[in-house]
C-alpha cells in the first residue's frame, strides 16, 4: 500500500502503531504547498492542519483523511467526498482536556492572575496583593455555553457539579441538553452569562456568531472564553469592546489568522489571555487523539470502514475505487 502521511508529528504510541502497519511520513511543514508536494501519492492522510482541496485532485491512491481530533473544518469535505475519499475523526477524546482549560483561564481572569503576577514581579508583594481588591469568585455566577457537543457537556459537568454554577446553554439540538442546563436562545444567553464560553463547531451559521450586536448585549463585567474557532467571533467588535472596557476580559485560544501575529491588538490587553490553540493538547490527550486516528487508519488499511466515518454517502464511490 502507498504511504501514510501526517501533517504533524504524532504521539509515540500512535507513531509506533502506524510504522508497524506501513511507511509513515511526516510533513516537513504544515503549509498547503508543502502538504501538496510531500503528500502526493499518500494512501491515508492524518490531519492536524488545514488541507487544501487540491490535495484530493488526481489522488488515485488516497483512501482516507483522518482528523487527529474532532473538528472537521480542516478537511474540505466536498472535495474529499467528490474524490471518493473517506473522512473520519476522533470525537470526544480531548473534551475533558478542553474543559479543564476553560476553567483554568476563567479562574485566571476572574482572579486577575496575569495582573497579579506582573505587579508582584515588577513592583513587589503589596502591589501584587492589591490586585485581589478587584478579583471575584467564580462560585455563584452564571456560565453560558454555546455548543453542547462533547466539549460543551464536559464543561457543563465541571461548571455545574464542580463549582455549582448556574449553566445556560444554546445548541443546534436542544433535546440533547443535559439535565441541569437551561436552554436559552443565543441573544438571551449572551445577555445573562457572567462567563460566556464558545465551543461550537465552525459552520456557515456560527461564522460571525458573536458579532458587535451580541457583544453589546454582554454584561459589563462578563468574560468571553473562545475554544471553538476564531471566525466565530467578530474580532474588530471584540477589540473595540475591550478598549472601551465594556466587558471584563477574554481568553482566546483560536483565531481567524493562525499563528496570531505578535503585534496583534489582543496582546496589548492585560485582561486578555491568549493561548496558541492548545486548549485540547496535553500529553494524555495527544496520546488519545493519536492512537484513535491510528486505529481508524489501521481499519482502512485492513479494508474496513472507519468507526467514525463522517461522509457515509461516499461509501459506494469508495468501494468502486477500492474493491474489497
Amino acid at each position: 500500500m502507498s504511504f501514510i502521511f501526517s501533517t504533524h508529528p504524532l504521539h509515540p504510541a500512535a507513531t509506533a502503531m502506524l510504522e508497524a502497519a506501513g511507511d509513515l511520513r511526516v510533513a516537513s511543514a504544515p503549509d498547503p504547498e508543502t502538504l501538496l508536494r510531500e503528500g502526493r501519492g499518500a494512501g491515508i492522510i492524518v490531519v492536524r492542519a488545514p488541507i487544501p482541496p487540491a490535495f484530493f485532485e488526481d489522488a488515485p491512491a488516497l483512501r482516507a483523511a483522518i482528523r487527529h481530533g474532532a473538528g472537521l473544518d480542516m478537511v474540505p469535505m466536498e472535495a474529499a467526498t467528490r474524490a471518493g475519499v473517506l473522512v473520519a475523526n476522533v470525537p470526544a477524546v480531548n473534551a475533558s482536556t478542553v474543559a479543564e482549560h476553560v476553567l483554568l483561564v476563567t479562574l485566571a481572569l476572574l482572579r486577575r492572575f496575569r495582573q497579579m503576577d506582573r505587579d508582584l514581579r515588577q513592583n513587589g508583594w503589596a502591589a501584587g496583593r492589591a490586585q485581589s481588591d478587584a478579583a471575584v469568585d467564580l462560585g455563584g455566577r452564571t456560565m453560558g455555553i454555546v455548543g453542547m457537543g462533547n466539549v460543551g457537556k464536559a464543561i457543563f459537568k465541571i461548571a455545574k457539579f464542580g463549582f455549582g454554577l448556574e449553566v445556560v446553554a444554546t445548541s443546534r439540538s436542544p433535546e440533547n441538553m443535559p439535565e441541569g442546563a437551561r436552554f436559552l436562545a443565543i441573544d438571551e444567553l449572551v445577555a445573562s452569562a457572567d462567563v460566556l464560553v464558545l465551543c461550537c463547531p465552525l459552520t456557515p451559521e456560527t461564522t460571525g456568531l458573536l458579532n458587535a450586536r451580541r457583544i453589546g448585549r454582554m454584561k459589563p463585567g462578563a468574560i468571553l472564553v473562545n475554544v471553538s474557532r476564531g471566525p466565530v467571533v467578530d474580532d474588530a467588535a471584540l477589540i473595540e469592546a475591550l478598549r472601551d472596557g465594556r466587558i471584563g476580559g477574554a481568553a482566546l485560544d483560536v483565531f481567524a489568522t493562525q499563528p496570531l501575529p505578535l503585534d496583534h491588538p489582543y496582546f496589548g490587553f492585560a485582561n486578555v489571555i491568549v493561548t496558541p490553540h492548545l486548549a485540547g493538547l496535553t500529553e494524555e490527550s495527544m496520546m488519545r487523539m493519536g492512537t484513535g486516528a491510528a486505529a481508524e487508519a489501521l481499519r482502512v488499511i485492513k479494508g474496513d470502514l472507519p468507526v467514525n466515518l463522517r461522509n457515509p454517502e461516499v461509501t459506494d464511490h469508495y468501494r468502486r475505487r477500492f474493491p474489497a
